[in-house]
């Protein structure tokens, strides 16, 4: 059985910065040369979780172009195909203590690109409330399979997407859905086709996928028979996935990316559902069942 390797992001990135600082001056104002002096010659910090990424530094700068305190990032892509990003932060009070979580996506990246970000938005200025933010995962995809929820319609017609899911007691249960965003109506029938992934992005072994979440537990949907699907444009789909964390002997597996497959044929869409698998060697998925509030 193969397991993940943490943290292998080495060939994906060149470096992602987590820039925080605050700046005291005006653009134009006697502090704005010792500001952009600043920004440029800030030494690396030791990430405040003691946490060690390839190739991934935390700096604190002063930034921003009035002087105003910011909170920036940088990713950079040195693979040969475009990468899109997805990157997670822990948001931390004056106290440094952990308070909530927020993600960033930056897409399609080229290769050689290094492409900065502000991780401030209108509503959730960070610096501006005091807070800190430090990087706690980091996700890339081939900028042509990432999975997107918003912005243009695939080539393929369709959206294919992970919600969040839910667990208990060592139960996990997340969906898939499938949405026609095309101008044509899709059919699909039985099981999405999937393939497990490592962190580094590479396939994952001797987990046995089960058509049928009843193999895993009973009454969380996903265990009727396949049917014929079809999907009007703006109408969707759905399959569960379903397994279980639980760790005995061996080696526990983690498949953060998945590669799903609407159907023979279809393109891959990568989405990244973080499943848990624990040492149970198992998956179960449902069929793609129709969502009926998407009908017409």
């Amino acid at each position: 059985m193969r397991t993940a390797t943490p943290l292998a992001l080495g060939a994906a990135l060149a470096g992602i910065a987590l820039l925080a600082g605050c700046g005291t001056e005006a653009a134009g104002g006697p502090g704005a040369a010792a500001s952009s002096a600043a920004c440029a010659s800030a030494s690396p910090v030791a990430d405040p979780a003691g946490r060690t990424w390839d190739n991934v530094t935390l700096v604190n700068r002063v930034c921003g172009p009035s002087g105003a305190p910011v909170t920036e990032f940088e990713v950079t892509n040195t693979e040969k195909e475009a990468l899109t990003f997805t990157l997670t932060f822990t948001l931390m009070n004056e106290s440094g203590q952990a308070m909530d979580n927020t993600t960033r996506t930056v897409e399609s990246v080229q290769p050689g690109q290094t492409v900065r970000r502000t991780l401030d938005t209108d509503d959730e200025p960070v610096m501006a409330r005091g807070r800190a933010a430090r990087i706690i995962k980091v996700r890339t995809v081939a900028a042509d399979e990432a999975s997107s929820g918003s912005g243009a319609c695939p080539s393929s017609g369709i959206r294919v997407t992970a919600d969040r899911g839910d667990a208990a007691m060592g139960l996990r249960v997340v969906g898939l859905h499938l949405l026609n965003c095309g101008t044509a109506a899709y059919e699909v029938e039985g099981y999405p086709g999937l393939q497990l992934l490592d962190e580094g992005r590479e396939p994952v072994s001797g987990v046995k996928i089960l058509h049928g979440t009843d193999k895993i537990s009973t009454g969380i949907g996903g265990d009727a028979a396949p049917r014929p699907v079809t999907l009007q444009p703006g109408e969707s789909a759905y399959a569960n996935l379903a397994w279980r964390n639980t760790t005995g002997a061996g080696d526990a597996v983690n498949a953060p990316y998945v590669r799903v497959t609407a159907k023979a044929g279809a393109a891959p869409v990568t989405v990244t559902p973080e499943l848990d698998l624990g040492t149970t060697g198992r998956l179960g998925v449902g069929p793609w069942t129709k969502d009926e509030t998407s009908a017409r």
